[in-house]
């Protein structure tokens, strides 16, 4: 088992074909600011071909409480405009890009809560294992922002269902982790004290498949799935959002 030690925000370590990346502010809920894009667009593009397993996981009680809102006041602050919104939005678009697209399959390990960022990162995963405890919940409308982080919408429609998605952005009420595993958002609810092991059980199957034929079928799973969103105006999530923060700033003028 070998740690990388590099990342402000991240604990990265590899365990054989296994890569563990842990988003580590737990101080502040794990919340996507710009150093852990920076951090994990990192991680991805470094990441070795004999990599067969990502596991993507949350450090303390959560998995993620979504952007820095503080950050993104920061940013507005130097730049009225939202550039660095936009330069944000667009690393948060290739982040997720990168977990979907990944040769290497992708599991999610959600503890705690998972909000609009989080919720993001978790869905650009093949797989997703959640812990009892673990919650799903977009709350942009409240905050009067869209829902425009990673591309996060139109993978929630494609596997979610337009429905189901209008219940969770239109209320922003929290959906526990039976209810997401009726949804689709989990494959797997474990309880809270088992649900490393049972990551772990869950990918040996997967450690055992010919790497040729794991690259071959995440392709074509990648392909089929893009096809279904040839609409995917995901390209315009950072635009969307710093349009939408900057108006805000300014009272909605």
């Amino acid at each position: 088992m070998t740690a990388v030690d590099r990342y402000k925000t991240l604990r990265v370590r590899r365990d054989t074909d296994v890569l563990h990346v842990e988003l580590h502010l737990p101080e502040r809920g794990n919340a996507v600011c710009e150093a852990m894009l920076d951090d994990l667009l990192e991680v991805l593009h470094r990441q070795e071909p004999s990599v067969r397993v990502l596991v993507l996981s949350g450090a303390g009680e959560d998995f993620c409480l979504g952007g820095d809102r503080a950050e993104f006041e920061e940013q507005l602050r130097q730049d009225p405009d939202g550039a660095g919104i936009r330069i944000s939005g667009d690393k948060a678009r290739r982040v997720c890009q990168a977990l979907s697209r990944n040769p290497a399959v992708t599991v999610a390990k959600v503890r705690g809560r998972a909000v609009g960022a989080g919720f993001a990162l978790a869905l650009a995963c093949d797989l997703r294992i959640g812990a009892e405890s673990a919650t799903f919940r977009l709350p942009e409308a409240a905050l009067g922002l869209p829902v425009a982080w990673g591309g996060l919408l139109p993978r929630l429609l494609d596997e979610v269902g337009t429905a189901r998605v209008r219940d969770m952005v239109l209320t922003g009420r929290p959906v526990g982790a039976q209810e997401a595993l009726r949804w689709s958002v989990l494959q797997r609810v474990e309880p809270d004290s088992e649900l490393d092991a049972a990551a772990e059980a869950w990918v040996r199957p997967v450690l055992r498949r010919p790497r040729g034929g794991l690259r071959m079928t995440k392709a074509l799973l990648e392909a089929h799935g893009t096809a279904t969103r040839m609409a995917d105006a995901s390209v315009l999530d950072g635009e969307l959002m710093a349009a939408a923060l900057v108006a805000a700033r300014h009272g909605g003028r």
